[in-house]
């Protein structure tokens, strides 16, 4: 079709709209372009990038019109093909209309005058020679017995107008605007003159007393008349013929038409972009739940292996215990050996056998000093046995809770991401239409939304009991690593091991001796002892935070040092650089680990790598010492 238009691509103007869609109409009858496809359905050959592409001949034709007038956003080239296609339908493709249903017309008028005599609109009779009948017991003054006397034309409103002496009235029957009231006001007039009391016979026996009432269909005479009927007909409607008002039906039909036209095509945008976001939204939670997957394949990687080296690490120490065991038997041999020796021997001299009971008490000493060992060493490896015991256990625990939560964070996840996936489609279902159908489906979709809902409330609740689970275990580590650090305290001490207690926020006096000697040489180690008493003060004092909240991107922020304090100005003024960062170093150690209370406090530390010690890398040194113990003795 580009190929077609190739030298037509300079956009026309409006007005040459009607003289452009002759060349697309020649080109839709001699069969370039195809309208009709191989199974009997009809095609927008000038719409070919739009996903619907079979329609019913009414809506073709009103997607064609529409497109031609109305479609703000569409190219004159457009408009004016949607014209000729449009022309084509309604000549050469007629015969592909579907049946039209019954609809009210108007009804034939007998020829041309007829149709352009004025008529008063809304449709209006006129009733005369109303005499009053007071005898006879008919309310002939009231509009409720005219409404029942012309029932079966089905009037909406009779006004009666008397005479100044209320002897003779004349009356006006209103009735509806359409084409029915139209149609039941010429009825009223031709039953008018079926009876021979219609408004020629009227006029011709007015000057003679005439019996009877006579109607007609009010006109243009009726409504320029003198008295109250013209007054009347002035007042509330206007002239109009049966011509105006059937161009005046077309005209309305046609904008309805178009406007429905405009608004399904807008409606058939706004479905395609939903479409759309609800692609990209499932491509996007696809991706997610791969991602999740490989995750979840790492974490379970990750864990066999810890798992394997733990069993390895405790295989190795139960080995070294049975060799040490071993060993310690063999030497018990060994002392048993040499007691029975020294028995044999006691029928040597007297300094001999001094010297044979000398030997004697230091081998029962040794012995005794074996056994006490021994006793030592059982004891150690039952506590480092229950020490071990109790990890393994912990870090079960652990595991299995993280793992609990990991699952119920997944089926969160899930349920939120079905809970979306829902909305996207019953937000697509509400843009489909209001037909019964659909809005059933939409109140199955709602209510599997709510159970979803529902569920998820659920699922938060048991994340929530897992959380606090998982808090108590951290708790349960905690209290062992403080055991650890208050039990194992003279083990721990740092000396030349990497792993050690240090008392974090704590001031070490030695940061003051180096510069206290040059400025109190005789009395630097009291001085410096002061100094070192008055900032550990200072450190304590809860109204003292040098400590600001800065923002590092648009959504993180970080706690720095507060360079422009005025005491941390003063101290590093007046004492220098190292003192300052030993100060700031325990101000940030304090901060960090205990800023509620910013007292000093014990910590596991790793002395080798800078940093807080955990409970593996502990253990791991207890061992390491206890092996170095047993081989010393």
């Amino acid at each position: 079709m580009a190929s077609s238009c190739s030298d037509e691509e300079s956009d026309i103007s409006d007005s040459e709209i009607k003289d452009y869609k002759e060349k697309p109409l020649e080109e839709l009858k001699s069969g370039k372009f195809k309208v009709k496809g191989p199974n009997g359905t009809l095609r927008c050959p000038f719409c070919a990038g739009k996903k619907k592409q079979d329609y019913k001949y009414k809506d073709l034709l009103q997607h064609a019109t529409g497109v031609s007038k109305g479609s703000a956003n569409r190219s004159a080239i457009q408009k004016a093909k949607h014209l000729a296609l449009a022309e084509y339908l309604e000549t050469d493709l007629v015969n592909e209309a579907e049946p039209q249903p019954l609809r009210v017309t108007p009804p034939a008028v007998a020829d041309t005058s007829e149709q352009n005599e004025l008529y008063c609109w809304p449709w209006t009779g006129v009733v005369v020679n109303i005499l009053n009948e007071t005898k006879s017991g008919k309310a002939v003054d009231s509009s409720a017995f005219w409404l029942n006397k012309f029932s079966k034309y089905k009037p909406l409103e009779v006004k009666v107008f008397w005479d100044d002496e209320c002897q003779i009235a004349q009356a006006v029957v209103k009735f509806d605007n359409d084409w029915i009231g139209f149609r039941n006001a010429m009825e009223f007039e031709k039953s008018f003159e079926g009876d021979h009391h219609s408004k020629k016979e009227w006029i011709d026996q007015k000057t003679n007393s005439a019996s009877g009432i006579f109607g007609w269909s009010a006109r243009a005479d009726d409504y320029y008349s003198e008295g109250p009927i013209g007054k009347y007909l002035r007042d509330t409607g206007e002239l109009k013929t049966v011509a105006d008002l059937v161009k005046e039906a077309v005209n309305d039909r046609n904008k309805v038409v178009a406007n429905l036209t405009n608004e399904i095509d807008l409606k058939n945008e706004n479905l395609n972009k939903l479409r759309t976001k609800y692609n990209e939204k499932t491509l996007s939670l696809s991706r997610m739940l791969e991602e999740k997957d490989m995750l979840h394949r790492a974490f379970c990687e990750e864990r066999r292996k810890m798992q394997r080296l733990a069993h390895d690490h405790v295989k190795k120490i139960l080995d070294e215990q049975e060799k040490l065991n071993s060993e310690l038997d063999s030497k018990k041999k060994k002392l048993d050996y040499w007691s029975k020796e020294l028995n044999k021997r006691e029928a040597l001299t007297e300094r001999e056998r001094q010297k044979l009971d000398e030997e004697k008490q230091k081998n029962d000493m040794r012995n005794n000093a074996l056994q006490m060992a021994s006793v030592e060493q059982r004891k150690a490896d039952e506590n480092v046995l229950r020490l071990v015991e109790e990890q393994k256990r912990e870090k079960e625990e652990a595991l299995k809770k993280i793992l609990d939560l990991e699952r119920d964070l997944n089926a969160k996840q899930k349920l939120e991401m079905e809970i979306e996936e829902l909305r996207g489609k019953l937000e697509v279902m509400k843009h489909l239409g209001d037909d019964a159908a659909v809005q059933k489906k939409i109140k199955e979709m709602t209510e599997e939304l709510n159970e979803k809902v529902e569920e998820m409330k659920s699922v938060e609740d048991l994340y929530q009991t897992l959380v606090t689970k998982e808090r108590q275990s951290n708790d349960e580590l905690q209290e062992a690593r403080k055991e650890l650090i208050s039990g194992l305290s003279e083990m721990l001490t740092r000396g030349r091991a990497h792993i050690g207690v240090k008392r974090m926020g704590e001031i070490d006096p030695k940061t003051f001796e180096g510069e206290c000697k040059q400025r109190y040489p005789d009395d630097y180690d009291y001085k410096a002892l002061e100094l070192c008493s008055l900032w550990q003060e200072r450190l304590k004092d809860p109204d003292w935070y040098p400590f600001q909240i800065v923002r590092v991107d648009s959504e993180n922020h970080q706690k720095i040092l507060d360079e422009d304090d005025e005491k941390l100005r003063e101290l590093r003024s007046e004492w220098g650089e190292n003192i300052y960062l030993a100060i700031t170093m325990a101000l940030k150690d304090i901060d960090e680990y205990n800023s509620s209370g910013r007292y000093v406090v014990s910590e596991l530390w790793n002395f080798k790598d800078d940093r807080k010690a955990t409970l593996k890398e502990v253990i791991g040194f207890i061992f390491k010492q206890l092996k170095t113990l047993k081989r010393k003795r």
